[in-house]
């Protein structure tokens, strides 16, 4: 009984994050689209003798625009009415794998109608967007097309405050391949490299110096800290003035281990996944029985703010790594190789150059709250300019909500030049 009550109460918090969401079981999927498509052969999963140590700077050409297009972002997710006050454009940009090897990435980026009137030039934002899954029609393009975007509302509120906004797809969501999801270096590198594609775009009038922000949660902490980690190294032309993160998972290996066991362990699944796809060294299907090959095959084509995606995620809720594994002595997160690439995009072993607000939820039951604590000290200890929130009477939605405006607040008082002293 007590396994029912549990997997009962895990399917009602998937539905809510579905309904604040606005999916319903019926999502269009996006057509075939030549767009998306490269235009030279991208490096497939590259040769097993992969680097020890992913480098930090940019493969050749990483920012340069390869195509753009006019796009919609609309947040009518019945008749699908553009928003109006916003010039929307997709893109396609090059970037850097985690590997070191260029690859391509998709995005959107959206710039206000109405001239900006602030001082100096219009800032830029870059958004890391928080869990969506690993099929193609998860990719952040599509849904701000079609409505139902969760983190849509995010957008509009910035971009009223006159900033233009850039959301990168990252690695394998629209373009060919799985996403490589929860794979920190190289969302850092999409997010960053999507600002200087952006300035590329003749009709978005953005200044390749002006100033930019990085912002993002959950997942897109993850991409905002890594990208707050890299900027100073991989793209040191760039303004970067200020990163909001929150509800960071800095250390996958301690997030995985406090989700085995409940209900959201279908998250350290997915990243397992992302991790498979990065890095050929690593060999996911050696370690996994009939149960987690099923699994694996299910997730590849899976969006968890989709009905289908929310019923994969609980029939695996309160489930432990060992049932999925051929050999319950050997575990994934035991391997040293797998040890090591996780290890390889622990955040908190760099300082960002430029002020961090840091945030997360005291009740997170999705990201440990006691690696958020670790990831400050470590960025503190390395000289960074950390402010530190902690949402008491939150977990992981409501950590979303709450730390929202006071992300918006700090980017606009970094974008007006006022000191900020951190709370180290």
């Amino acid at each position: 009984m007590g396994g029912r009550s549990r997997h009962l109460r895990f399917t009602a918090g998937v539905a809510v994050v579905a309904a604040i969401g606005l999916v319903g079981s019926c999502s269009p999927q996006p057509p075939p689209d030549d767009f998306n498509i490269p235009p030279v052969t991208e490096p497939g999963k590259p040769s097993p003798e992969a680097p020890s140590s992913p480098p930090l700077t940019a493969a050749p050409g990483a920012g340069e625009l390869i195509r753009y297009r006019p796009s919609v972002f609309t947040t009518d997710i019945i008749n699908k009415i553009p928003y109006g006050a916003a010039d929307s454009y997709q893109v396609m940009y090059r970037s850097t794998n985690v590997l070191g090897e260029s690859n391509a990435v998709t995005g959107t980026v959206l710039v206000p109608k109405a001239p900006w009137i602030g001082e100096g030039s219009r800032p830029i934002v870059s958004v890391g967007v928080g869990t969506r899954g690993l099929s193609d029609d998860c990719a952040p393009s599509w849904t701000m097309s079609q409505g139902w975007d969760y983190e849509a509302a995010e957008y509009v509120m910035m971009l009223e405050r006159g900033w233009a906004v850039a959301v990168t797809d990252m690695v394998g969501l629209g373009t060919p391949g799985l996403h490589t999801y929860e794979v920190g270096r190289e969302q850092g590198t999409a997010m960053l490299d999507i600002i200087r594609a952006a300035s590329q775009i003749p009709e978005a009038g953005l200044d390749p110096k002006g100033p930019v922000g990085l912002m993002g949660y959950s997942q897109g902490g993850t991409t905002a800290a890594w990208g707050a980690q890299l900027e100073a190294t991989y793209a040191p032309e760039l303004d970067v003035r200020g990163t909001a993160a929150a509800g960071v998972p800095a250390d996958l290996l301690a997030v995985a281990k406090a989700l085995d066991g409940g209900p959201f362990i279908g998250l350290a699944l997915m990243a397992a996944l992302g991790y498979d796809t990065a890095y050929p060294d690593l060999d996911l299907a050696e370690f996994m029985n009939e149960r987690g090959e099923n699994l694996i095959s299910r997730a590849e084509s899976m969006c968890i703010t989709q009905f289908d995606g929310i019923s994969a995620l609980a029939e695996v809720g309160n489930s432990w790594f060992v049932d999925f594994l051929n050999d319950r002595e050997k575990n994934p997160l035991d391997d040293p190789q797998w040890v090591k690439r996780l290890n390889e995009n622990r955040i908190g072993t760099i300082a960002p150059a430029a002020p961090v607000i840091l945030q997360h939820a005291r009740f997170d039951q999705m990201v440990a709250y006691p690696q958020a604590k670790t990831l400050r000290r470590e960025w503190c200890d390395a000289g960074a300019n950390v402010t530190w929130r902690r949402h008491i009477l939150a977990e992981h939605v409501l950590g979303m909500l709450f730390s929202l405006n006071e992300n918006l607040d700090f980017l606009a008082d970094r974008f007006a030049g006022r000191p900020v002293q951190d709370n180290c």
